[in-house]
């Protein structure tokens, strides 16, 4: 089995504790050579100055190619370009543009006033910039807003176009879900790298929370799976085999790109990667 290239999304902390636990989670992971990590922006822009410390922290002190999340949300046009410069003053060329998800207690997203409607407006005025390579989201399962089946691929179409140069999917439980999605979009006409999001599921019950809100399918036999290991007091173990499996599946199935959300707590995110080939020692003797 081919080994893969990796990275990782870390989200920014909201106190000292948090700090560490980010940190920690670097120091981890770093020796596992990653093509990039990334720094998450909350909903509503919430955690805005937080992602930009954590971002500017991480690119000057780790030696790690990092990624700033940026979003459309509560902020112009004007505010939002004026964030990505202050990234790129302090060298980080890489972002990843979102709309972003609506502020606390909003329903559906909606463009601040001399704001960008969308994220295909954003990708745009980025690029024109010249200063950044731009990732953006993608959903191998149908997002909860789009409109039909079809409408995730022909709008991820739009945002290539609009400039973006590779895409992040959200997490999913089935390779053959990212696969469909991969040939539905190489039939669409998209010919960029598009890059599986891992999540090793630590916390089941916030996995199962999460994939409901964002659309993401979890099958029956996922469910049982961990009910099941919950009461044996081994979800970790099955978190680490299910997650490692479907990377195997991916790989041979022609991926050699990972995204890894660590959600800042990197073990099962390091086991998986060593049960797939990705060590310190490995990278070290590949470079050579």
């Amino acid at each position: 089995m081919a080994r893969p290239e990796i990275s990782f999304e870390f989200f920014p902390p909201k106190n000292l504790e948090g700090s560490f636990r980010l940190w920690d989670t670097v120091q981890v992971l770093a020796p596992l050579a990653p093509r990039f990590v990334s720094v998450t922006y909350g909903a509503g822009g919430t955690t805005r100055e937080l992602t930009r410390d954590a971002v500017a922290t991480i690119h000057k002190h780790s030696g790690l190619r990092t990624a700033a999340h940026l979003t459309c949300v509560n902020a112009t046009r004007d505010e939002t370009l004026s964030i990505a410069r202050g990234f790129a003053e302090v060298g980080v060329t890489d972002i990843v543009a979102l709309r972003g998800d609506p502020p606390k207690g909003a329903d559906r997203f909606t463009p601040t006033p001399g704001g960008f409607a969308n994220s295909c407006e954003l990708i745009e005025a980025l690029k024109e910039t010249g200063d950044f390579t731009i990732r953006v989201g993608a959903y191998p399962d149908t997002h909860p807003e789009a409109p039909t089946e079809t409408a995730d691929v022909e709008y991820l179409k739009r945002k290539f176009d609009a400039g973006a140069d590779e895409a992040l999917t959200q997490f999913f439980f089935e390779a053959d879900t990212f696969f469909r999605f991969r040939d539905a979009c190489e039939k669409a006409g998209i010919d960029k790298p598009i890059v599986p999001g891992i999540l090793p599921i630590e916390n089941w019950k916030g996995a199962r929370r999460f994939a409901e809100s964002c659309g993401t399918k979890i099958p029956a036999w996922v469910i049982d799976a961990f009910e099941t290991a919950e009461r044996d007091g081994r979800s970790d173990l099955l978190a680490t085999v299910l997650a490692t499996e479907l990377c195997s599946k991916l790989i041979d199935g022609g991926v050699d790109k990972l995204h890894f959300y660590t959600l800042n707590r990197p073990e099962l995110t390091r086991d998986i990667c060593f049960a797939l080939g990705v060590t310190p020692e490995a990278k070290l003797e590949n470079v050579a």
